[in-house]
């Protein structure tokens, strides 16, 4: 059966959302998908004022502040991996890159560069900062989306489909696809197909660039130029690798990667396809 395929301007980029089923109602289907990373994008945006990150990142430090049953959970997730990952992955970067003019100033407030697992504290409905820093969930909240898109196809009887958001892409069902990494010399390197799992890919680059806004921190030095995908299960968490994938050191990534479940994949040398 073809799939049928549409494509919008979301999340800062373009999505393409691809779906097959024999008795599933297909456009209805992609709409309803685009509805959940529509939704995703209001409560988790940097970028929006009205966001449910924006009202934590601008609410007074050490208040709770009530947020939709998402949010909550995108926080608990995000911490959670800054904290599994020894803070290599770490939410709490957006006063460096507020400071950088990378991400958007919205409040006079002076905060932090950048803080720990510690400084997020969440309950069952709401979440505070311990300490003024920036929340910042661009590093899984794109990868988020996608699952929810995926979730939604399936639920309205999708029996494959695909997702790609920017270059977060997961896909599920009886579909297969040639995935390709653009390196840091912008040549396409073929890393195989990808079938039922997720795949994510951050850049490390030096300089600042506007056409590819993404930056990078890391912990202590300034990480090593390159590009970097990491295969996973689900979305979020092939997201939030990439980022633990970039500022790891040699020595340590790959097996980091598998403790925090992902892989990270190389491009085919000599692909035959």
């Amino acid at each position: 059966m073809t799939p049928v395929r549409r494509m919008r301007p979301l999340l800062g980029t373009y999505v393409e959302i691809s779906a097959v089923g024999e008795h599933a109602d297909l456009e209805d289907a992609i709409a309803h998908a685009f509805d959940a990373i529509v939704q995703i994008q209001h409560l988790l945006s940097f970028h929006e004022v009205t966001s449910d990150l924006s009202k934590l990142n601008m609410a007074e430090t050490g208040v709770y502040i009530t947020l939709h049953p998402i949010s909550i959970r995108v926080l608990r997730l995000a911490n959670a991996i800054t904290q599994a990952s020894m803070g290599l992955f770490n939410c709490t970067v957006g006063g460096t890159l507020v400071a950088k003019g990378i991400l958007p100033k919205h409040s006079p407030q002076v905060y932090l560069p950048s803080g720990n697992a510690d400084d997020i504290q969440i309950s069952k409905k709401q979440a505070k900062r311990n300490r003024p820093i920036l929340i910042t969930l661009d590093g899984i909240a794109k990868g988020y989306a996608v699952d929810c898109a995926i979730r939604t196809l399936k639920q309205y009887g999708c029996t494959a489909g695909l997702v790609n958001a920017g270059g977060d892409l997961r896909m599920f069902g009886n579909l297969s696809v040639p995935v390709y990494q653009r390196n840091i010399n912008d040549e396409a390197l073929f890393l195989g197909h990808l079938q039922n799992a997720a795949i994510a890919t951050s850049c490390v680059r030096h300089t600042h660039d506007a056409n590819f806004p993404a930056w990078i921190v890391a912990p202590d030095a300034l990480p090593k130029e390159g590009v970097y995908s990491v295969i996973a299960h689900s979305a979020w968490r092939a997201d939030a690798l990439t980022k633990v994938a970039c500022v790891a050191t040699d020595a340590v990534r790959e097996n980091i990667l598998t403790k925090l479940g992902g892989r990270l994949v190389l491009p085919v040398e000599n692909p035959t396809t």
